[in-house]
């Protein structure tokens, strides 16, 4: 296995880790709204989303893809790809919880997943792509 084959198995790994760690934020707090408020779906998802994204994002760019980019920019590039996949998400969880009957954590693992998958290749090419390992962290591993 080449030594960038490598770099992006690990890359692949501590994203999981994080989003792992991400979506216990995101189930805690949905949970914790959800059955505790009986608040609708909606609300309950999208803060707890909001949650588990900015603890994902902030530990995505400093150790899974070690980027020096400017976090504004790349704040805004997350965001335009939550103002897509919110707003789809938040709507069909709500009709699958409100109207079909699916249970509401179901359809929060469901989204989930799927944010998964998407984010790790909308982060990996287009927020990191020509940034990744370069900051600090990344100069001082290929100072060693």
């Amino acid at each position: 296995m080449t030594s960038e084959k490598k770099k992006e198995v690990a890359r692949v790994i501590k994203f999981t880790l994080f989003s792992i760690s991400a979506g216990a934020i995101e189930l805690i707090l949905f949970s914790l709204l959800y059955y505790l408020t009986k608040w609708p779906y909606w609300p309950c998802y999208l803060i707890a989303l909001v949650a588990s994204v900015l603890w994902n994002f902030t530990l995505n760019r400093q150790f899974t893809f070690q980027s020096a980019n400017n976090v504004p920019i790349a704040m805004m590039k997350v965001a335009a790809f939550y103002a897509v996949f919110t707003p789809l998400s938040t709507i069909g969880g709500n009709y699958l919880t409100e109207t079909v009957g699916w249970p509401g954590l179901l359809v929060t693992i469901l989204n989930m997943a799927c944010n998964f998958i998407l984010e790790f290749l909308y982060d990996r090419f287009f927020v990191f792509g020509k940034t990744i390992d370069t900051n600090k962290r990344a100069q001082a591993k290929r100072e060693i």
